[in-house]
Formats: C-alpha cells, structure tokens, sequence
C-alpha cells in the first residue's frame, strides 16, 4: 500500500472513538437496562410494547414513530399505536426511575440542573397545546408545541430528567380541542417558569447540585430568579443582550451639589460588554474538547438589573462570557446569578458549558433517540413517546460511558475469537421484508 494511504488509514483508525467490541451484548444489555421501568408498567402486553418501542427508537429507522416500529418488528401497527397514543399508563413513575437513576450514577454534589424548552413544529391545530408560537429549532413563530425540558449534567455526564408540556392560554377554554386530545380537568395554563419550579420542586431532592441554569427565555424575568434565591438555589441565568443592568462598581457621575446623589445610569449589557477594554477579559480553560482544550473570555461584575415592572432588582453578579464556535464566529452570552461575588471564574464557566451540553443532549435525543418523530396528537400520546424516548437517551448516555471505559468485563466471557455477544430471542429485533438489508444494530454514541 502507498505510504500516503497507510498514513491516511491510520489516521482514520486513530480518530475511531468506539471500539466495535462496545456493541457485543447490547441487546441483552438492553433488555436489562429497561427491566426497571418496566416494572413500573402493570400488564404485560405493555412492557411488551415498552420493549418493542424502545428498540425501535434505538434502531435504524428513519422515522421512529409507532407505525414505523411496528411494522420493522412485523408487528400490527394498532396495538403499539394504542399502546403509545391512547393507553392510560402513567407516565410519571417511569420518570421517577430515570431521575434516580440519573442521580445515584452521575450525581455530584456541585451538578448542575438546567431548563430548557424546545419546541417541535406541527401542522393542524389538534395536536394538544399547539398554536402560533416561537420555534427555536425554525427561528420563527410557528406553528408547534412546546415542551419544558429538565436536564442535569455532572462532571462525568448530562441527561435529560423530566419534562412538561406547555399549555398554552388558547387551550384552556376550548373543550372541544381538550376533549379530543383527552386533556385532564385539571389541566390549568401555567408560564413555562412555573413549569419549571414545579420539575424542580419534584425531581430536585433526588439529584445532588450546587446550580440552576437555563437560557434567556428563562433567565429574562425577574421573578424566577427571584423564586430560585428564595427556594435557596444558586442559579446562573442566561439574560437577553438588551436587559438593562446598572453597574455597581463603575464610577457615578459628578455630584451637582443638591439633591440625591447620582447613580450610574440603566444601560444595555451588550453596550456595557461592547465598552469594555482588552484587559478586563481573563481567559480561563473549561475543559478538555475534541480539538484542544476548550478556553473562553469571561468578566464579571456587581450590578442591579431592571425587574418585569420597571424596578431594580436587588444586586446580582453579571457574567459575561466570549467564546468562538467551531466555525470562528465569535460568541457573547449574558448570565445573571445570585452566587457571591468571589465566586472563582473557572466554576462561572463550567456551570455556563453545562447548560450548552444539556442543549446537545437534547439534539442527540432528537437525532438518535426520536425525541421529535412522533405522531400523536393526544396528551397521553405526546408524554409516552418522550418519556420512552428520554429513556432510551439515557441508555445511549449508559453505553458511551461502557465505550469510555471498556473495561473486558463487561462484554461477556471472552472466547478463543474474542467477545460473545449473547441476545435472547425476546430482544431479537425482526425486519420486514423492505428493511431487510439495513442494519439492525443499535445507534451508538460517541
């Protein structure tokens, strides 16, 4: 062989981050891995369906909806799409599993939990909680519904815990729509902040953290920051480029002699950021990247910022932080929090990161574990594909931590030709006739 391909061969060889001895036994780990949220489930032909889902939403198919999944397991698409959009199994208890789970393997105590909502675009108006709303993943207002996501991220990992969906005003009075979709009676219009206090009031206790983060649309009102400082949460908020803050530590204008004496005035924090000099940025390393260690720029001072009504919010820590994404484009986000001021830069900087690697596990879920693919419209149909699809993210999570580590036992007793991968007959994933030279093997990670 040319020495210019060997070169080019071993490169590649070198840059494999998965060893294909990751994927011996993945079914029979699979099948151990959904045992205990199965056993949330209280017939059988359910966790018989559960199991068909979840390896449909970790296999190959291009759309992982119901109809989908059925027909690659040769199965009658009506009793998993009965299963998935009509079948009165309570969500909650398989949540319950997947937050300990989350907790007791990659908990930390300085974690960190993160809101996010993200939205996915429908046609029609009969999908629960949708309307004319803004849609992220579009950059527009859309028509979509919107789910709050909450994540938690250590050190060592980040998943996706709980979630809610939002329900809008226009739904709340409308009982035709409720009715068809099976909206519960109780079901009342809450902001997605409520939404997530309530996530955080539920599945808080059981995940060890030291923050709270979550983007601008969250960080934005006054009155969240001020429900977390009150429920005794350090938060990290991101903020809106055009929040007006007041700076705590810059000189006030002259004094004219009479009356009260002045303050700094109300400005932009981007224009702020934008009058900043060179020397007031401090570089600090956050963490090893696939390309290099990963540095940004970040400043910090004391501040008050405008609150919803025009007051002025009790003094917080601005952060600022700049950075360049892969492309090069240069990069500033805004974050408030309550932390004490001589909170090191480096820990301002890991817990900014952690939100950004929530974020990515939302699009790995949606990627990967078809988080976004689904095809129902009732509520009941809406909160079992993501929690089944938040599961199986989190199984993905499971097995790139097994890749990372490798270690030889756990990949069945190795043989004279290496590793056996053992998969019981009830995991055996069954093709139809049209998919029958795609691959059936699981989707791995990184």
């Amino acid at each position: 062989m040319d020495r210019r391909f060997e070169t080019r061969k071993q490169e590649l060889l070198d840059d494999c981050q998965v060893s294909p001895k990751v994927f011996n036994g993945m079914l029979t780990r699979l099948e151990k891995f959904t045992e205990p949220f199965l056993e949330r489930l209280h017939r059988v032909e359910q966790k018989e369906h559960a199991q068909t889902y979840f390896q449909g939403l970790l296999s190959d198919l291009d759309n992982k909806n119901s109809e989908a999944i059925a027909y690659r397991h040769d199965q009658d698409r009506m009793g998993l799409q009965l299963f998935i959009g009509s079948s009165p199994w309570d969500h909650k208890p398989l949540l319950a599993e997947l937050v300990s789970q989350v907790g007791s393997k990659i908990g930390e105590a300085d974690g960190v939990i993160s809101f996010d909502p993200s939205a996915f675009a429908k046609k029609g108006n009969m999908s629960v909680g949708v309307q004319r709303q803004w849609c992220g993943r579009l950059g527009k207002v859309e028509n979509c519904q919107v789910g709050v996501f909450m994540g938690y991220a250590s050190r060592e990992e980040q998943a996706l815990v709980n979630v809610r969906l939002y329900f809008p005003k226009s739904w709340v009075k409308d009982k035709r729509r409720r009715k068809a979709c099976g909206v519960p009676r109780e079901m009342r219009h809450q902001v997605r902040h409520a939404l997530a206090l309530e996530m955080l009031a539920e599945s808080g206790g059981s995940l060890p953290h030291a923050w709270v983060t979550g983007d601008d649309e969250m960080g934005r009102p006054y009155c969240f920051r001020r429900d977390l400082n009150e429920l005794g949460e350090q938060y990290l908020l991101a903020v809106p480029s055009d929040t007006l803050i007041r700076d705590l530590q810059a000189d006030p204008p002259a004094y004219c002699g009479h009356g009260p004496r002045p303050k700094a005035p109300f400005q932009r924090v981007s224009r702020w950021c934008a009058a900043l000099p060179e020397d007031a940025w401090t570089q600090v390393e956050v963490r090893d990247g696939e390309k290099g260690p990963l540095r940004v720029d970040i400043v910090t001072r004391r501040v008050s910022a405008h609150t919803d009504r025009r007051g002025v919010a009790p003094p917080e820590t601005l952060v600022v932080i700049r950075w360049r994404d892969e492309e090069g484009t240069l990069k500033i986000d805004y974050y408030l929090s309550n932390a004490p001021a001589d909170t090191p830069l480096e820990e301002f900087a890991r817990v900014a990161k952690a939100h950004s690697r929530i974020e990515q596990c939302l699009k790995r879920s949606k990627s990967e574990a078809g988080l976004a693919q689904y095809q129902v419209r009732s509520w009941n149909g809406w909160h079992h594909h993501i929690t089944l699809s938040l599961i199986a993210t989190w199984f993905l999570v499971q097995e790139s931590r097994r890749g990372k580590k490798m270690d030889a036992c756990d990949h069945g007793t190795p043989g004279p030709r290496g590793p056996v991968a053992l998969a019981p007959p009830s995991c055996t994933l069954r093709h139809r006739r049209a998919n029958r030279q795609r691959s059936h093997a699981l989707v791995g990670a990184k």
